[in-house]
């Protein structure tokens, strides 16, 4: 039977999908990881592309090719398609980004594993899922409620618990409910070592205290925000119900060893007062689901969330009017996270704000890779410049995440131009562009480089900066220029 070079790639990629110099062969023959022939020009406005703009927000920055399809497709169907990810084919980023073992592991089982494993495996895979995925608002929003629900892979166990609250509370209900996002995270095992809610026991006929930590936490962070009308006492009832859940992997015999548990001995079972409301006595485990109600349904809630996206998506002084239509949003869907995002994404406010947004590390280094088709696979050459930056993986010490905030980000500007002109130059280790054919395919001019890394045409001043004597010099002072460090 003749064989199609084709076929002979389909039926050789599963035995070698680790062999890095095939990767990229088999995604531009297979699965169309490539770079479409016959563009238009980038578009070369005075004013951010409206595209461009949907792309740098919504996703970690358009892939050549992007923004016409967009243009071909319009914005909203595009939304549409982003906001069902489970529809879209992501055979190569799969290929890319599913090779590592330690991410398919119950929690329990995951301490076979040595931690620089782990901690590896991890952050290669996020970043290769951000760079590659075509679920770009997905990955998006992974990184959004990673942030939300920050888990520092350093505190005890963590490292061992973390892969399977990425696999199991962030990424299953990215785009889902938030009340099941926050379910999911009280009772994830990370979780309650991280906050030390596994601690957390009342025993009968003693002097014991619940441990507050996840529940302040809970309200002040995940839901109501710091100003959300929640006392002191709020926190202790809080705690009281959520009391008797706990991990422990030593318990061999367990069917669940992965899992947390309930234990009704270590639970205060009596009648408790949250927000006003009452949960009446001998709930058992059921006092952790009414109390997720309870603070997921309150009004501060939604106003809480409503501003982290817009904050996120917008301004990092987010317009009231559109804070007060996600939060509207919010309360209709019960915390319907696709449906946010819809009334989000086409609000006047979100449309207005192009260019207003720094680009925290994580979304500058992935938006300059996407931008030039740059072949990786977030090797530990890659994973030093963002550690430089500040910006390492998993790793934010404190509850709250790392900041949306300008200022935090400032004193680590150095570490993105020598990142900017090293990629540029092709020295960046663990990376692979070539400038020239990425150029000749997107048919454009080295003149086109500034609209096709910025989505607009420069200004008098940009044009007169950019004078640099060959073309590797070129886009990496675009990359590294105030245009490119916002979105």
């Amino acid at each position: 039977m003749k064989t199609s070079r084709r076929h002979f790639l389909a039926t050789s990629a599963l035995g070698l999908s680790s062999c890095d110099r095939l990767v990229p062969l088999v995604n531009r023959e297979l699965f169309d990881e490539g770079i479409p022939s016959k563009l238009p020009p980038p578009p070369a406005g005075a004013e951010i592309d409206p595209d461009f703009h949907l792309l740098s927000r919504a996703a970690f920055g358009p892939w050549p090719g992007d923004v016409w399809r967009v243009k071909k497709m319009g914005r909203e169907a595009w939304l549409e398609e982003q906001l069902h990810p489970e529809r879209i084919r992501d055979t190569a980023c799969d290929l890319r980004a599913e090779r590592f073992e330690s991410l398919y592991f119950a929690a329990g089982d995951a301490y076979e594993w040595r931690k620089p494993v782990l901690r590896d495996e991890i952050t290669r895979h996020t970043l290769l899922r951000a760079v590659y995925s075509r679920r770009q608002l997905f990955e998006v929003m992974v990184e959004f409620w990673t942030d939300h629900l920050n888990i520092d892979l350093e505190k005890g166990d963590c490292i061992h618990l973390k892969p399977s609250d990425d696999r199991d509370v962030i990424r299953r209900h990215a785009l889902g409910s938030f009340h099941d996002l926050v379910r999911a995270s009280a009772l994830s095992p990370a979780m309650l070592v991280y906050l030390d809610g596994r601690s957390n026991k009342v025993r009968r006929d003693s002097d014991d205290k619940p441990n507050e930590n996840y529940a302040r936490e809970l309200m002040e962070l995940h839901t109501m925000g710091v100003h959300g009308g929640y006392t002191q006492q709020d926190v202790l009832e809080a705690a009281r119900c959520l009391s008797g859940w706990t991990f422990d992997r030593s318990r061999f015999w367990a069917l669940n060893q992965g899992e947390s548990f309930f234990r009704p001995d270590w639970h205060d079972d009596g009648e408790k007062r949250v927000l006003g409301q009452i949960i009446p006595a001998g709930g058992g485990a059921r006092d952790l689901d009414r109390l997720v109600d309870i603070v997921c349904g309150h009004p501060s809630t939604a106003k809480h969330i409503a501003t982290k996206l817009c904050k996120r998506f917008i301004s990092m002084e987010p317009p009231a009017g559109a804070v007060d239509s996600v939060a509207a949003e919010f309360t209709r869907t019960r915390g319907d996270i696709r449906c946010m995002l819809r009334v989000l994404f086409g609000t006047p406010e979100f449309a207005e704000s192009r260019g207003r947004l720094l680009k925290r590390p994580f979304k500058f280094m992935v938006s300059a890779l996407r931008a030039l088709a740059a072949d990786a696979h977030a090797d530990k050459a890659l994973l030093e410049p963002l550690q430089r930056m500040g910006h390492g993986l998993f790793q934010y010490p404190t509850p709250d995440g790392y900041p949306d905030e300008e200022l935090p980000w400032m004193g680590t500007l150095m570490w993105r131009w020598n990142f900017a002109i090293a990629l540029a130059a092709g020295k960046q280790n663990g990376v692979r562009i070539n400038l020239h054919d990425l150029r000749r395919q997107l048919h454009f001019t080295p003149s086109g480089w500034f609209p096709h890394l910025v989505g607009r045409a420069p200004t008098e001043a940009e044009e007169k900066s950019l004078k640099p004597q060959d073309e590797a010099g070129l886009v990496g002072l675009i990359l590294a220029s105030p245009a490119f460090q916002r979105c």
